[in-house]
This record gives C-alpha cells, structure tokens and sequence, in this order.
C-alpha cells in the first residue's frame, strides 16, 4: 500500500543544521525561535515536527540546547493539526516514567504525539551524567527491551515484566490513550541491530538522507523481514533541501552553505570525537560532501524546483512516507518549500492519478 506524502521540519532545538556561522540565520535554539517555527511551519501545510532530544548540544557544548520532552508538552497545547514527533534515548528515561509522559503529551496533542527512539551515538551526553555509554549492540538490547515495556505500558497494558534490565511489575498507566491504541513508534538507525528492532517494534523507520539506490536497498531489506505487528511498516527520510528556480541557483546556494560548512571544522572535529564510531549514519555521511546533519543534502533534493518535486515523487514511489525536512535559512526556506515544491508534487500526482485511471478504464474496454 502507498500511503499519501507527508512533509515534516525538523526543530531547531540545537540551531542551524548547516553551518552554524550563518549571517543569514544566527544562532538561536530558543523556546521561542521554536515555538515560532513550528507554528508557521502548521500554519503553511507541514504534517510534522520531529524534536530531536540532547540534554548537552551535540555540536559544542557551550551552546544552547532546546529540552526535547518538556517542549514537546506545550507544542502539542499550542498546536491543532501538525504530528509531534518526539526523539527518546532510552537511557536518559526509566520506560514507566516516558510511557507516562508520552500518553500526557498523547492526550494534550488529542492523538498527535509519536515518539522517535534513538539509542545515542554522543557519549559525553551519557559519560559525564555518570550514566555510562554502554558499546553499540549492548544499547541495541537494552533499547529493545526498553521499548517492549514502553509499547506494553503505552496500549494500556498492565504489565509484568522481568528482563536483563528492568523489572515490572503489574504496572498499568491511567488515563490510557483516548484517541487511539497508542502513540505511534518511529525508530532511527541502519546498523543490523537497529534494523531488526524496527522491525519488531517500529511503526514507521527513519532513514538518514542518502542516494535513491541506497534507500530503496535499505526499504527493501527491511520490508521483507517478518514482523509481528499486523500493520506493514512505513518509512520516512530526513533530507535538507536547497530548491531555486533554476538547478544553477540551487547549486550556488550549496556552494554558499559549503563553504560556511567549513568554518565549522573544529566543531565537527569535537563532534567526531565523542561519537561511537559504529554509529551506522556518521559513517554514511562521510561519503560525500554534504550540509545539514542526518544525511543533509546527500538525498539529492537541491535544484529546480522541478527537479526537487520529481525527486521527491521517485523517493515515494520507492515507499518514502514522510519526508523530515532541514532548510537554512530556515523560515524562508521552509516557505518557499510549501508555496513551490508542494503544489508541483500534488499537480504531478493528480496527472499522474488521472493517466492511471485512463489507462485502467482503456484496459477494461478493451
């Protein structure tokens, strides 16, 4: 089944997903930088947000760095139509405790809060808390049996549950979801662990931007694994967008936020240092050169508007969903995307609704 497109933004919880010495967009990860974007990004016709989760920024430490959870709670007061989807690193939260606050936020939002599990790749954010940051597939085990419990509690389950790490026991949370089963599950990560977890847990899989080939590969291979839920999976792509009105002012506008890129090299440096080197999506984004962070740009959505629109359309016809979207500077970018890309992503679908008809009703004649 193809399911209709839907467009989300990314939250500027930790400022500017390009380059950070941006004259065009200063740095700013503010509640209230947040709470502006995200309400025009509803009023313009995005279906989506995803707030990313850091307690520390990722990218310098003495920056700012939005809390996840708590402005997750009043998005979902402020807003009325747009999907919050909300990043959780199972670490950070005893699952009894984040299934209680995602059925809050489940129930403000009246059904529009999902959440996204991640199982952290920046180890001071859990090092230095005295946390510990456990190796890779050790993360992947507790993240799945976290997971389990918070599925269980988030359905309204009373549950008893004994594992390696937690231990539960006729635990039941109330009020229980009132619009719907329960909260949707997004899952991130391409590593073989993270792959069979959203396959065994997820409802929809985030994919870090990346060539057509490599995400059509990636749909395939998780499409085809067993799965104990009844519903199939969906997928959704992170992707940074650079669209002008001719593919040479696209390119240009690349050119320009490359370059600032560079500025940010001693970042990068840092950032490269506190990451698991076994983290499936720093290695995929050092296969080119690219701006924005998840993959950026390496989805091939800058040029014309054309251009981009048709891309868009191939990526869906591969089972890309949701497209989770990046822009610098990053409001007017945003708008541009709704008032030129949209409209031509609908009229291409329409014709090409209208073509199919005329093709089936041609063949039914004959």
């Amino acid at each position: 089944m193809v399911h209709p497109l839907r467009f989300g933004i990314w939250a500027s919880v930790h400022g500017p997903r390009a380059a950070h010495q941006d004259p065009e967009e200063p740095y700013d990860a503010s509640w209230e930088r947040n709470r502006a974007l995200v309400l025009k990004a509803e009023e313009l016709g995005y279906d989506a947000t995803l707030v990313a989760q850091h307690t520390i920024n990722p990218h310098q430490e003495d920056l700012d760095q939005l809390e996840a959870w708590s402005a997750a709670a009043a998005l979902a007061a402020l807003t009325s139509r747009i999907e919050i989807i909300t990043a959780i690193k199972p670490y950070l939260f005893h699952p009894v405790v984040l299934a209680k606050m995602a059925l809050g936020i489940e129930n403000i939002s009246r059904g529009r809060f999902a959440i996204n599990l991640v199982n952290a790749w920046n180890r001071p954010e859990l090092a230095r808390a005295g946390i510990g940051f456990a190796e890779h597939d050790e993360r992947y085990a507790y993240g799945r049996e976290w997971i389990t419990v918070v599925s269980r509690l988030l359905q309204g389950e009373r549950l008893t549950y004994k594992g390696k790490y937690f231990d539960v026991q006729d635990y039941a949370l109330r009020p229980k979801d009132l619009y719907r089963a329960r909260p949707r599950i997004y899952v991130g990560g391409e590593s073989e662990p993270a792959r069979a977890l959203v396959a065994d847990h997820g409802d929809v899989w985030f994919i870090n931007g990346q060539p057509l080939a490599d995400v059509a590969a990636l749909i395939n291979n998780v499409a085809s694994r067993p799965r104990g839920a009844a519903v199939p999976l969906r997928f959704g792509l992170s992707a940074f967008v650079i669209a002008r009105s001719t593919a040479a002012e696209a390119d240009a506008a690349h050119e320009r936020l490359l370059r600032l890129a560079e500025k940010d090299a001693p970042m990068k440096a840092i950032q490269k240092q506190n990451t698991d080197p076994k983290v499936v999506m720093m290695q995929t984004m050092q296969k080119s050169a690219r701006v924005g962070s998840n993959g950026g740009t390496a989805a091939g959505l800058v040029g014309s508007y054309d251009e981009v629109a048709d891309r868009i359309i191939d990526f869906h016809a591969a089972g890309i969903e949701l497209f989770m979207l990046q822009f610098q500077p990053f409001e007017a970018e945003m708008t541009r995307f709704a008032e030129e890309i949209i409209p031509r992503i609908r009229q291409r679908q329409a014709e090409r609704g209208v073509e199919r008809s005329h093709r089936q009703a041609a063949g039914r004649v004959g």
